[in-house]
């Protein structure tokens, strides 16, 4: 298993980290974001949504639960688990993520059924004001390769 650590000092930072994460992305790839509410996971996803090309705004579905965000070289598929504790039925997000798209999902901790045996996880941490660590585990060569390539 691969690690990364790197620190953003502000907003425009996370996002830039985001951006060079979806310019490096590629088809099937899962990743799995978490960290404190405020940590950063929906502004590292508005990043990764314009390193993948995609121009709309993205917003947390944390009410829709899931977003699809078309345009850009390939798919994004935005997912936020928080409310699916405990939830034992399948609502088929699954279905998307090796559907030639990026995954993302925010709190995947509450959605174990969702995390593939291969997958990049994303711990968010806050620091002062609005400086952010970020440790990235890689679970998988491709994973591994992706954060060589950001590094």
């Amino acid at each position: 298993m691969k690690t990364l650590i790197r620190t953003t000092e502000n907003r425009a930072e996370t996002h830039k980290l985001g951006e060079q994460l979806g310019r490096h992305a590629r088809e099937n790839m899962v990743f799995l974001l978490s960290g404190d509410l405020g940590a950063g996971k929906t502004t590292l996803t508005q990043g990764i949504a314009k390193g993948l090309g995609i121009a709309r705004n993205v917003t947390s579905p944390t009410f829709t639960i899931q977003k699809l965000y078309r345009g850009g070289r390939i798919l994004l598929n935005h997912i936020d688990a928080y409310r699916l504790e405990g939830l034992d039925q399948d609502l088929g997000f699954d279905e998307y993520m090796y559907d030639g798209g990026l995954t993302v999902i925010e709190w995947a901790q509450y959605a174990p059924q969702l995390i593939p045996d291969e997958y990049l996880s994303v711990q968010i941490t806050l620091l002062e004001e609005d400086a952010r660590k970020f440790v990235f585990e890689a679970f998988g060569a491709q994973y591994e390769a992706l954060l060589e390539e950001i590094a």
